[in-house]
């Protein structure tokens, strides 16, 4: 996508800053220059405003809009090239959902990513993401050597649900999508949200178990040493 080309991604409408807009652009630019060859630069723009439309509403801190719109594309276009694969030799899917996608389903995705490298496709979401990831979970994290600092909450998305092999809940209830057929996992936990370091790490230590099994019910084998 040159930048000619991006001039197509219609942002009017939107209230975005002018440093927003440029910046959604250049995410624009680089997303295409990712996905080239796999996915046109039409869903390319379609996904991206999508997702601001996704963002906006419930963004309280604005300062993260553009990085939080590539983040939640890039996410929706793995999750349709999943969807749209014919092959049988994918790798699983997993998607962690909780309410504000600040705690408990942050620390799930660091340990799945960090366990199972590049075998497992991780994802996570909130129903009501929250404006930053709770800063005791992120230093909870960090003693066990996994840094979550740069992750950044998101809403889930329909095509991550669909794409999901295995979708585990943890406490949003109702408020989390429900697809006919998917593999759920009710994984009942503490909730993190407002409590000290220390006693976060309980609840660290009981979802890097639960992510152990899971790894172990797919098949993978944990990285060496991990």
């Amino acid at each position: 996508m040159t930048s000619e080309e991006t001039q197509t991604l219609n942002l009017g409408h939107f209230a975005l800053t002018t440093d927003q807009r440029v910046q959604i652009r250049q995410s624009a630019v680089a997303l295409e220059r990712r996905w080239h060859g796999k996915i046109n630069v039409e869903t390319i723009e379609r996904f991206m405003t999508e997702s601001i439309d996704m963002i906006l509403p419930n963004a309280h801190i604005t300062t993260w809009i553009p990085v939080l719109v590539e983040r939640l594309t890039d996410d929706r276009l793995r999750a349709l090239m999943r969807l749209e694969s014919t092959r049988t030799d994918l790798n699983p899917s997993v998607l962690f959902l909780c309410v504000h996608n600040a705690g408990r389903s942050q620390i799930a995705a660091g340990f799945m990513r960090q366990l199972a490298g590049d075998k497992v496709d991780v994802f996570s979401g909130g129903s009501t993401p929250a404006d930053g990831v709770n800063q005791a979970v992120v230093a909870s994290m960090a003693e066990r050597g996994i840094d979550i600092s740069k992750e950044l909450p998101q809403p889930w998305a329909d095509e991550v649900v669909r794409a999901a092999d295995v979708i585990v809940v943890m406490g949003c209830g109702d408020a989390c999508p429900v697809y006919p057929g998917k593999r759920y996992l009710d994984w009942e936990l503490e909730d993190p949200a407002g409590k000290s370091v220390e006693d976060v790490a309980p609840i660290r230590d009981e979802i890097e178990r639960r992510v152990r099994g899971l790894l172990a019910e797919l098949g993978v084998e944990p990285k060496t040493g991990a």
